[in-house]
């Protein structure tokens, strides 16, 4: 039997729903998305079962945060698939609204992070993390989680995230989960789902790259610019693999570094074919 669970897609019904759960004094889990769920999601979603009273799974394809018009267009759209992934992960409840739910006619308010979203991918996307921060402030008003769940594949927007929890005093605990993978090591992404057969095969290409790099920093190698060319090097193994960006920086801040100390993030995105993936590693040195 398949399992089912409500879908809302106005804001008064989610509203409603966790009104009615704070009432009663459960707790909630919050896992944002915008669909095409894969492992990576499902692993957020079960991270907030074992933690939370009721875990509300939003699926919502935010305009505000593509850069280009195709790649929005392109965004795969499986509401149906999702809500019962979500369903058999754990989830109780999906918000599912329209765009005009969320942006209505007028809509003209925006959050910006500044700093943190300066680099890495905003240099590329100068919009997206604005688009971000203002989707996820929204739902997060609108579903009132005591817990909130993201994935580290995304650090940036983890870090991001996080500083604007705490700069804007909101009570949700933000709680960081492991980057998932396949078997060869590429990142779980929606994105995945772009690449034709002889793209995935080349895809892996930045974990290696990542790895590569990580073997050095173990080895003793503290110098970024050495560590950046030995990732180039990993990358050229691919002739088609168009480098947005290769950054080492403090995890705490996502400040460049010169030379590695600490606790650094390996942070890459890179063309392959028509999709952008990004990935990133953690390393001690």
């Amino acid at each position: 039997m398949t399992a089912s669970i409500p879908c809302l897609s106005t804001i008064d019904e989610m509203r409603a729903a966790v009104d009615e759960a704070h009432a009663r004094g459960a707790s909630i889990g919050l896992v944002a998305t915008m669909g095409a769920l894969h492992e990576g999601h499902l692993s957020l979603i079960r991270a907030a079962r074992a933690e939370n009273d009721l875990v509300v799974v939003s699926i919502f394809v935010n305009p505000a945060q593509f850069d280009e018009k195709d790649d929005l267009r392109r965004y795969p759209r499986v509401l149906e698939d999702d809500s019962r992934l979500s369903a058999e992960a754990g989830a109780d409840l999906v918000f599912s609204p329209p765009v005009g739910e969320m942006y209505p006619e007028g809509f003209a308010t925006w959050v910006q992070v500044e700093e943190l979203t300066e680099g890495m991918c905003g240099r590329s996307r100068p919009r997206h993390f604005r688009g971000v921060c203002t989707v996820v402030m929204k739902l997060f008003h609108i579903c009132s989680p005591d817990r909130a769940y993201f994935g580290e594949k995304d650090a940036q927007q983890l870090a991001v995230i996080t500083r604007m929890v705490r700069d804007l005093d909101m009570r949700v605990t933000i709680v960081p989960c492991p980057t998932v993978r396949e078997p060869d090591g590429l990142a779980m992404s929606s994105r995945n789902r772009r690449l034709n057969p002889e793209e995935r095969a080349e895809a892996p290409v930045l974990y290696r790259a990542l790895t590569a790099a990580r073997d050095r920093v173990q080895a003793g190698e503290r110098d970024a610019a050495v560590l950046k060319s030995a990732i180039r090097s990993v990358l050229s193994e691919v002739p088609t693999a168009e480098i947005d960006y290769i950054e080492i920086v403090r995890a705490h801040d996502l400040s460049s570094v010169a030379t590695l100390s600490g606790t650094c993030l390996i942070a890459l995105a890179v063309r392959i074919g028509r999709t952008r993936l990004i990935d990133n590693i953690r390393v001690r040195a």
